[in-house]
């Protein structure tokens, strides 16, 4: 087990990134999701009497890896499993996989601190043996590195300014500057449960996991002109257009040339 807890430092208040990580969240689920793989929204409903938002979702990712390996993979090693509970500004998500079972877990427990710059050593309320066990990385959406394939120039918040707020673009120690400001802090646990492959499987879902985390919130900072003055109606709203659209796309066969050449990729970068 592999516990690290990421640091994720915004230039918003933590009303406005509410709305924000929605917003983007929903967006990302559209870009990713096409020709029968991506995301599919299973449930999205209030739970505990309107404690917090209660979504299950299922990631296919068959076309993500070698035709070799979809070949012999038994059934349901190809999909995750999400279930979250979104009692902003606590969160929680659990992903497993079918195949893997009580093998494979992948939790991440988040608390959002409005004014915070990233300097609150015990957001989660963590006890003395976790706080022990964990890793503290801190994310600069400004100055960490993301890779090539994913890097567009509206997504770098060196060079994007905000145009409704005046943010931006993020430079300098713009961290111990910047104004609005708050920090996510996400407390990620891997337990990946197989002989040999433990300890490089988990550190592979955390550089996967800072990837994922970095390149989200750039896109959170650059797309602020999209989501702000939204309301949590007009994400609701977008969320169910977006389940609408995102079972459109599963349902659309994938192009075999597509699939053949993301499988070949996948087999050269391995």
């Amino acid at each position: 087990m592999l516990i690290k807890e990421y640091r994720v430092i915004n230039n918003c208040t933590l009303k406005e990134y509410q709305v924000a990580q929605l917003y983007s969240v929903a967006e990302a689920s559209k870009a990713e999701t096409s020709g029968g793989e991506g995301v599919e929204v299973i449930k999205n409903e209030p739970y505990e009497n309107g404690k917090g938002q209660y979504t299950y979702k299922i990631y296919h990712l068959s076309s993500k890896v070698p035709a070799i390996i979809r070949a012999l993979a038994p059934s349901g090693a190809l999909e995750l499993y999400e279930e979250a509970w979104n009692a902003y500004p606590h969160c929680k998500t659990v992903l497993t996989n079918g195949y893997m079972k009580e093998n494979f877990k992948l939790i991440t427990e988040s608390m959002h601190i409005d004014e915070s710059r990233g300097e609150v050593e015990n957001a989660l309320n963590l006890s003395k043996d976790l706080i022990e066990k964990r890793q503290v990385v801190i994310i600069d959406v400004a100055k960490d590195p993301i890779e090539a394939k994913d890097y567009r120039k509206d997504e770098d918040p060196t060079l994007v300014h905000s145009e409704k707020t005046g943010r931006g673009p993020l430079k300098g120690d713009w961290i111990k500057t910047v104004t609005p400001v708050m920090t996510c802090y996400k407390l990620v646990t891997v337990e990946f449960k197989w002989f040999g492959l433990q300890t490089k499987i988990e550190a592979f879902i955390h550089d996967t996991m800072r990837s994922l985390f970095t390149k989200f919130h750039r896109q959170v900072f650059c797309w602020t002109d999209k989501w702000f003055g939204m309301t949590m109606d007009d994400i609701r709203a977008l969320e169910d257009k977006t389940k609408l659209d995102l079972d459109e796309s599963l349902s659309k066969p994938i192009d075999d040339t597509e699939a053949t050449e993301a499988t070949e990729t996948v087999v050269v970068k391995a």
